[in-house]
């Protein structure tokens, strides 16, 4: 499943999710994504990375569901999550490393 749209872009491919774009998102969206961030995580990956280096911006909305991912991945112990995020885009220098207060365990990695 890929969503997109003129702004942003998510998709998936093996066990990687990318974002791309500038995310200011709405309801329908969040549902959509959700959506594919637990089909990757129900078919039991070992390691579920998120690529998030090429998203230039996200709402406090799109924070709050990047959040519930977090805690949706911490449900499932088997897998290992990374998020891999860019030292250069100031939301994600801010946000990111606050992941890992919800998720002690999460590998961040700043590119």
């Amino acid at each position: 499943m890929d969503i997109k749209t003129d702004n942003y872009s998510v998709w998936a491919e093996g066990t990687d999710l990318y974002f791309s774009g500038v995310m200011r998102l709405e309801n329908k969206a969040a549902s959509e994504i959700t959506s594919l961030v637990r089909d990757v995580l129900n078919s039991g990956p070992p390691v579920l990375t998120v690529h998030l280096s090429d998203l230039q911006f996200l709402n406090s909305q799109g924070r709050n569901i990047l959040a519930k991912l977090v805690i949706e991945a911490r449900n499932h112990p088997q897998v290992r999550m990374v998020i891999r995020g860019n030292s250069n885009i100031a939301w994600q220098q801010r946000t990111l490393p606050n992941l890992k207060r919800i998720y002690p365990s999460l590998m961040l990695l700043m590119d």
